[in-house]
Parts: C-alpha cells; sequence; structure tokens
C-alpha cells in the first residue's frame, strides 16, 4: 500500500505560514512549485489568482480606433514634425465625427463606435459635439477629469450598464450616482475611509461580514485604525445530499438584526464559492433591514455578477442602504487596466445619517470639506468620497483617468448591444467547461444551480472526507497533518499553486482553485493531482502511518 510521500516543507513550517494572507502565501507555493518545474516536464500550474486568460477584443479595438479620431483632430489645430500636435475642438466635431465614421466604415471596432454615438443621441439626447469631444479628449487623456468623480457622458453609458447587469434590468425608482475608481481595490479604500471621516463608522464598531469571503475584507477590519467587532454571517448552508451549497440558512442572515450592527459587507456572487445569493436569501435580507435594521449599510461587492444569468445584486432590492462595487477586470479580462465604479443611490441613508449627525461631528465636517465646497453640509456622501481619495486638499486632482475612463465607456457599450448576449455566453461557458473538468477528473458530480457563478471551485476536502469515509479518517488528518499540507504537496510535487479556503474564511480544509486563468485541459491535471494526493491521505489513514 502506497504511503503519502515526504515533503521538504515541515509542518512547522506550514502552521507559520498558514497564518498570512492566501494571497502572500502564494508566493511561497509559486516558489516551492518552480523549483519542482525546473527539475521535470511539469510546468508550474497557477490557478491561485483570478486574473481571466481571456480579454474582450470588440471595445479595445474600439478604442485604439478611436484614438486614430482623437489624433487627428489634435493634429488640425497644430502639427509640427517634431511631433507636437495641439487639443481638440469642440466646434464642429460631431460632424467631423460622422466622417470620420465613414471614412472607415473597416477598421476594428467602428460599428462599436457608430452604435455609441448613436446610442448617446437617441437614448440620452446628448449634445452630439459635447458627446464626441469628451470622446476625443477621453481617448487623448490630455485634460483633467471633470467632473472629477466621473465624466458626464461616461457615467450615463456605465449607468446603463450597471442597471441591465446588476439589477437584471429592473432597476429600483430614481438613478445611481457613480464614482469612478482604480479598480475595485480602490473603491474599497475609498469607502472605509469616508465612512470613518463622515463619523458613519466608528473605531470598534460592530459590523457584519459574509464569509467565506475576498482575504481584504477580513483582514482590514482588523486593522489598527478599524478594530471593529466583527459578526461572521457564515454561508454553512447544505443540500438535500449533504454537500455544501454555499447558501446563508435563514439563522445566519437574522444575525442582521441585531441593531449594534453598522454594516454588512457581502461579495455577491461569493468569492471563492462563486455562488449568487438566491431569492430567498435576498428576500430575507430586504426584510430583515425595512423592519429590523433600517439604517444597516451594506457594502456589495458584485465583480462576478454578469457570470450568474439574470443576476440581481441587492443594490437594487434595498438601493437606499447599499453602496455597490463594480469592477470590469474578470468579465472584460482587463485586470491591468484598474477599472472600477463605486454606485450609490441618490437617494440613500449615507446622506441622510450625515444630515442626522450631533452638531460638534458638523462642525467637524465643515471645517474638513469648507475649503472646496461653500455648503459642505449639502454635500453628497459620494462626493465626499471623491475629496477623501485625495485627502480633500487634492480634491483638484481626484479622479480616474480619462483614457481608463474611456475604456471602461466601451467596455459597458458593447455589452449594451450585445442583444444576444453571445459574449456573456462565452465567458460563462468558459468557466463552467472548466468546472465540469475539474469536478468529473475528481469523480465528483456536478448538481444544476442557476445560482452558480463557476468562475471558482471551493473544494472542502475534510468534509468530503469525514461525508464518505467518516468521522475517524477526519480525526486522523486533523492530528496529523495542517490543513494546507496538501497545497504544499501539490506545489512540491505536482507544480500546482491553488490557495486556502481558510484564508478566505471558508471552511478550514478547503482549497480554493481559480477557473478563469489555465487552459482548459489544465484543470483535468489539477484533478488528478488533488484526487491523487486524497488518495495517498487514505492509504496512509488506512495502513495506520504517522507523519
Amino acid at each position: 500500500m502506497k504511503h503519502i510521500p515526504k515533503i521538504k516543507t515541515s509542518r512547522g513550517t506550514e502552521k507559520k505560514l498558514e497564518q498570512m494572507s492566501p494571497f502572500e502565501l502564494k508566493n511561497t507555493l509559486i516558489a516551492l512549485s518552480g523549483k519542482h518545474s525546473d527539475k521535470s516536464t511539469h510546468a508550474t500550474l497557477n490557478a491561485g489568482r483570478g486574473n481571466p486568460n481571456w480579454i474582450a477584443t470588440t471595445p479595445r479595438e474600439a478604442l485604439f480606433t478611436l484614438g486614430k479620431f482623437g489624433i487627428e483632430e489634435c493634429r488640425r489645430m497644430m502639427d509640427f514634425s517634431a511631433g507636437l500636435a495641439g487639443i481638440p475642438q469642440k466646434e464642429g466635431i460631431a460632424k467631423r465625427y460622422e466622417e470620420f465614421l465613414k471614412k472607415n466604415s473597416t477598421a476594428p471596432g467602428i460599428e462599436l463606435l457608430a452604435g455609441l454615438y448613436d446610442y448617446g443621441l437617441k437614448e440620452h439626447q446628448f449634445d452630439a459635439d459635447d458627446f464626441v469631444h469628451e470622446l476625443a479628449e477621453g481617448v487623448i487623456g490630455d485634460q483633467y477629469p471633470v467632473p472629477d468623480r466621473m465624466l458626464r457622458f461616461s457615467e450615463a453609458i456605465v449607468h446603463d450598464y450597471l442597471v441591465q447587469e446588476m439589477c437584471a434590468g429592473k432597476p429600483p425608482h430614481g438613478k445611481y450616482h457613480l464614482f469612478a475608481t482604480e479598480g475595485g481595490t480602490a473603491a474599497m479604500c475609498y469607502i472605509f475611509d469616508s465612512l470613518m471621516q463622515n463619523y458613519l463608522l466608528k473605531r470598534g464598531d460592530k459590523i457584519a461580514l459574509f464569509v467565506p469571503t475576498f482575504t481584504p475584507y477580513i483582514e482590514i477590519p482588523e486593522l489598527d485604525r478599524f478594530h471593529f467587532e466583527v459578526i461572521l454571517v457564515q454561508a454553512t448552508g447544505l443540500d438535500s445530499d449533504g454537500e455544501h451549497n454555499w447558501e446563508y440558512p435563514d439563522e445566519e442572515l437574522d444575525k442582521l438584526k441585531d441593531p449594534d450592527i453598522k454594516v454588512a459587507f457581502l461579495v455577491n456572487p461569493s468569492n471563492p464559492p462563486s455562488v449568487a445569493l438566491s431569492e430567498r436569501e435576498r428576500d430575507r435580507i430586504e426584510g430583515i433591514v425595512k423592519k429590523d435594521n433600517l439604517n444597516l449599510m451594506f457594502i456589495t461587492d458584485d465583480v462576478y455578477g454578469t457570470f450568474v444569468s439574470g443576476f440581481r445584486s441587492i443594490m437594487a432590492d434595498i438601493p437606499h442602504n447599499t453602496i455597490c462595487v463594480y469592477s470590469f477586470s474578470k468579465y472584460f479580462g482587463c485586470t491591468g487596466w484598474r477599472l472600477g465604479v463605486i454606485a450609490v443611490h441618490e437617494k440613500n441613508i449615507y446622506d441622510a445619517m450625515i444630515k442626522a449627525l450631533p452638531d460638534d461631528k458638523k462642525e467637524a465636517l465643515h471645517d474638513r470639506y469648507h475649503s472646496i465646497h461653500l455648503h459642505p453640509e449639502k454635500w453628497l456622501f459620494i462626493d465626499r468620497m471623491v475629496a477623501d481619495s485625495r485627502m480633500v486638499a487634492l480634491n483638484h486632482t481626484a479622479g480616474l483617468s480619462l483614457p481608463q475612463q474611456t475604456q471602461m465607456m466601451l467596455f459597458a457599450a458593447s455589452a449594451l448591444f450585445d442583444k444576444e448576449n453571445a459574449y456573456k455566453q462565452l465567458t460563462t461557458d468558459v468557466v463552467h467547461k472548466r468546472l465540469k473538468l475539474l469536478f468529473e477528473g475528481m469523480g465528483f458530480t456536478i448538481k444544476p444551480n442557476p445560482n452558480r457563478a463557476g468562475y471558482y471551485a471551493e473544494l472542502d476536502i475534510m468534509h468530503w472526507a469525514e461525508k464518505n469515509h467518516g468521522s475517524e479518517v477526519a480525526k486522523y488528518l486533523k492530528k496529523n497533518y495542517e490543513p494546507v499540507d496538501i497545497l504544499f504537496r501539490l506545489a512540491e510535487l505536482h507544480s500546482i499553486v491553488l490557495l486556502n479556503g481558510g484564508g478566505f474564511d471558508g471552511p478550514e480544509w478547503s482549497i480554493r482553485v481559480s477557473l478563469a486563468n489555465l487552459n482548459d485541459g489544465d484543470y483535468s491535471v489539477i484533478a488528478k493531482a488533488i484526487k491523487e494526493l486524497v488518495g495517498e491521505y487514505l492509504d496512509d489513514w488506512e495502513s495506520g502511518g504517522e507523519t
């Protein structure tokens, strides 16, 4: 009978390293996998980070073609052989753009540029010269962002996209104000900071955290500046066969009824289980907010929502309580662009709670913002976020760069005009095919779930061992191995890098597999390696071996 092979990383070292953030532990695993791959035919398979291995081509082609128009507009005003040109001028620019579209009718991305122009004029009644001038200046990037929160026409197009993708096309009454940010990570930083600066949160407050979740949401509340009391809302739901369905039972959601909980943080669909809230869960949350905890602030990170058909964010169900963070990075394959947006409904509890602050805090906020606003007490919370993002004093240079906002608008437009959802179907097919290969390779059955995004898979090794082989094998594994042991064995022996689910506040013995960043066949290889290692653990248990 085969015993589990020895590895160089000791149990003591594993125990120390598992205290690190999964994304930092990943670097150690990559180093180990690299050492192995140098001496074998194995190439390192890194399914630890969720950077997709696809890109959206049409909106990028449109940006580059728009760049040609922008350069032409600059050279109209001034053109020196040494490479110096002027800047786009607004007068008559729409007519020149129409001529450009006709003259370049076969250029890559031109149909999207033409469609965007028609859409802006017909659906929003944009002034043609103003709109095209923003496009030209946007792609050239010759100006500071004005408005600093988000460019006027870009905001309108991205707003339509969010309504379509985050609200299942059925938004609440009213509109959302948007703040374009340097990716979803910057959005997180700005939100945490402004909640504190505006006395909506204070150090030591009680917050709720839906888990498993993206690791920074776990780590940020622990920082000394915040030191929040964290109440975990756990996805402990099991289906009729006793398998994880990663749903939040009613008793977990009911924790939100506690009026001392000031804010709840949610990743939806979840990371790493990659499952969206069901209608039951959303209805329960909505009922709690409307009946039991009226001023509960909800921060929802919905980056993976586009991978679920008919996805509906709680920004649509409880819009007045919710701040939505959305990143374009995963769906459009643009993590390097750093494109994110914060959405806050025009009627919201944040503005209302600031108005209701005691006089001493109002005076402090007046002093904080008075240098950039004549009447700070009337200033919207989302605009305060913009100022806070530049330490207030640098508000005049706030805002996401114009080329980034232009690319963001083109990404949004491409989805708005894709009436057949061809691109969406391709991206979901890609991750679901890889999920199927992973599960089938391990001998698992994938049960249909309309709320599954499938961008990641979370595999609970301990739950599987206990369910299939009884509690004795579970006790044996806990006694003889660290929860991250399988990650080190995968790295050292198979050159495979995965992340520990326990680092996401998921089950301690679970592992996260990104289904976005490797080739399809690689997931069969990963499945084979995991299955082999689990088999070796079982063989070791059956023979009574000790490590």
